[in-house]
């Protein structure tokens, strides 16, 4: 049977049925397989596990029992070019020497490796051996050399190369090509000296002259050219020429009564040469303590001058301070000591004398000097606040013209002045059970040096009138919304009287329940105020009480300052003997308890008399006084002075039980605040 296979296989063989031999082959072994195993047995015949597949499915599956290893990608370059090393020495128009060049080959194989552009080969040589160069590929310039490299790894190819060096305008130039790789360095070393050197491209790190020789090192990025650009020295004899100089040197002398501070700002100014130190000429007991300056390097006193050395000579100019101090007599002819620049062509500026303290100049004498404005000696002079100061300018003219000051000065004995003060505050407030309150405030002025004063008034208070010695003014307006009001000069001293600042406004604050506290701000004034006292009105139907606090209770004064206290009345003829009417309730009138005087038994004609005349006498000057405020406001609008409602004078309204509350010492910006408990009575009625 064996033989009868082999037969027909050899026939297939031979057939067209040639390719599915495999499969025939593979069928002829299992079927004879088969018939051999039915016929050493004779028990039932079982499945041997075969599964007949395609021959494509077969190696699909073999393919993937056992993968192929895969060729490894080639690199992204045959070659890089790592670092070029050049080492040059110039001689004329040519640069020569060698350039080395670090190339890490990737491929095995032959690699070309292009040498950078520009320069001139002489010869190649790679690990000690000859190596051509061979002209680059078609398609790219002919002139472009490149080395062939058969081997992977790090070599070192070194040429000698040729550079040229151009000229043009007396600047030589040497350019070296670029390359892409990482460092690029280069020694170049020229047979002279004195060479001014610039580089393009790159950064010089080292430049050295010795024997008639200059060399340089320098770093290019790379990626473009480095290029060394030089040129002879310019030989500048500038420092050699003798020195010129033109100063300036302002002074400020400060007459304290124990001792006199001396302060001045000096500039230089280089016309020729270089200034390696600078004097200045020291008065006699003048003492220095301090010279201070960006050149500045050290200074010296020495034989009645100040030598001051700089850091490095000065071509241009320099400017530096100088302190110091000296003992002057405190009062009479003081002659002022004055600091002088030395070995200067020409020298301006100025000095300026001011007292500190109580004093002041009576005269002065000068020679060589003009009298001019602080404003003209520069900022240090204009700054100065001192109210005894005079300035002078250095007339023009030659550097050592004789100048000299001399100053009367006067002292007086310190006292105390006061710039600004409330001597006393009065408040008359009448309050509603709805909340609102009519506020009176009264001041007592006394001032020598403040031009307003400022009022603070409660959050949402609104002014009805404003009045200055009790005439009317329009306040101005702060920034931060308080009020201006403006202010009478006087001169300092205690007899001076004080004036009086009234302000009537309108507040509003919760309405009253049947029980509670309130409280009540007063305005907030940027003065001090000694002295304050609150008058409060309350609804009849409430019982009030105060609650301790900075005001305390206190039985009604009378204002101690004369400027609130009320005009007096005018006289009125009356026969009988004149007795003062009873006041209902602790009612005011302007602010004083009590009545105006009035006659205890006045007949009838004489009251129609005199109520005739009060009347006729009241209309006439209510009227003169509104024509006149009317005249004054036609005026002032008519120039264009007056933009708004020129405020007018209300009379306070006094009525209802009253309470009067005082305190002391309520400094500035500080807001006064009085406290109140109230009830409201069982039965209504004025107590």
């Amino acid at each position: 049977m064996k033989n009868s296979i082999l037969a027909v296989v050899s026939q297939l063989r031979r057939s067209a049925l040639r390719p599915f031999l495999p499969c025939l082959v593979a069928a002829s072994f299992v079927w004879g397989a088969t018939v051999a195993a039915q016929e050493k047995s004779a028990e039932p015949a079982h499945a041997a596990g075969w599964v007949v597949i395609p021959v494509e499915e077969y190696r699909v599956l073999r393919a993937k029992a056992y993968p192929v290893e895969p060729n490894p990608e080639p690199p992204p370059v045959e070659a890089t070019l790592t670092r070029v090393d050049y080492d040059l020495h110039i001689a004329g128009d040519v640069a020569a020497g060698q350039a080395s060049l670090t190339v890490d080959v990737l491929k095995d194989g032959w690699v070309r490796v292009p040498v950078p552009a520009g320069l001139l080969v002489r010869e190649a040589q790679l690990d000690g051996k000859l190596v051509s160069l061979v002209p680059g590929a078609a398609g790219k310039s002919g002139g472009h050399l490149s080395a062939l490299l058969s081997h992977a790894g790090r070599s070192v190819l070194q040429l000698e190369v040729d550079v040229p060096v151009s000229s043009s305008a007396g600047d030589e130039n040497l350019s070296l090509p670029s390359t892409e790789c990482g460092v690029t360095r280069a020694t170049v070393q020229l047979p002279r000296q004195g060479i001014d050197l610039r580089i393009a491209g790159g950064l010089l790190s080292e430049k050295s002259e010795s024997a008639g020789e200059t060399k340089w090192l320098a770093y290019g990025r790379g990626n473009e050219p480095l290029t060394f650009t030089w040129r002879k020295k310019i030989e500048d004899h500038h420092m050699d020429q003798p020195l010129r100089l033109r100063g300036s040197l302002t002074q400020l002398t400060s007459l304290a009564e124990d001792s006199t501070s001396i302060y001045a700002e000096a500039s230089l100014d280089v016309v020729q040469g270089a200034a390696r130190e600078v004097r200045v000429e020291l008065p006699q007991n003048v003492t220095i303590n301090q010279v201070s300056g960006a050149m500045v390097a050290d200074w010296e006193m020495k034989n009645g001058e100040l030598a001051i050395t700089f850091l490095e000579p000065v071509e241009h100019s320099a400017r530096f301070v100088i302190t110091g101090e000296t003992r002057l007599p405190r009062d009479g002819i003081i002659d002022v000591p004055l600091l002088r620049l030395l070995n200067t062509e020409r020298d301006d500026g100025g000095i300026a004398v001011e007292v500190l303290g109580a004093g002041e100049i009576k005269g002065q004498k000068s020679q060589g000097l003009e009298e001019a404005d602080a404003t003209d000696l520069g900022e240090m002079i204009a700054s100065r606040q001192s109210p005894a100061l005079v300035a002078f300018r250095v007339r023009s003219g030659a550097a050592g013209a004789t100048r000299s000051l001399s100053v009367n000065i006067a002292r007086y004995d310190q006292q105390a002045v006061l710039m600004a003060n409330v001597e006393e505050a009065r408040y008359q407030i009448l309050m509603s059970a709805d909340g609102k309150e009519l506020v009176q405030a009264r001041y007592a002025v006394r001032n020598n040096q403040r031009n307003f004063v400022k009022i603070t008034l409660p959050a949402g208070a609104t002014v009805w009138s404003t009045s200055l010695g009790g005439k009317p003014v329009r306040p101005g307006q702060s920034p931060d919304g308080s009020l201006l009001l403006p202010l009478e000069k006087s001169r300092g001293g205690e007899d001076e009287p004080a004036f009086m600042v009234e302000i009537l406004y309108l507040a509003k604050d919760p309405a009253w329940t049947e029980k509670g506290q309130a409280k009540l701000t007063l305005p907030a004034l940027d003065l001090p105020i000694s002295r304050t006292g609150l008058l409060l009105y309350y609804p009849p139907m409430f019982k009030v009480a105060a609650e301790p606090g900075t005001f305390r209770t206190q039985e009604y004064q009378n204002p101690i300052s004369a400027a609130l206290m009320p005009p007096a009345p005018s006289p009125v003829p009356v026969s009988p003997p004149a007795v003062r009417a009873p006041s209902a309730g602790n009612a005011m009138l302007g602010g004083v308890i009590g009545g105006p005087l009035v006659s205890a038994q006045p007949s009838k004609v004489e009251r129609l008399q005199v109520s005739d005349k009060l009347e006729a006498r009241d209309v006439e000057e209510k009227k003169d006084s509104t024509e006149a405020l009317l005249e004054t406001f036609r005026a002032k609008s008519s120039a264009g002075k007056v933009t708004g409602i020129l405020p007018v004078k209300v009379d306070f309204p006094a009525f209802g039980p009253s309470v009067f509350l005082v305190s002391e010492l309520t400094s500035e910006n500080q807001a006064p605040a009085a406290e109140f408990s109230f009830q409201r009575e069982k039965k209504g009625g004025v107590r």
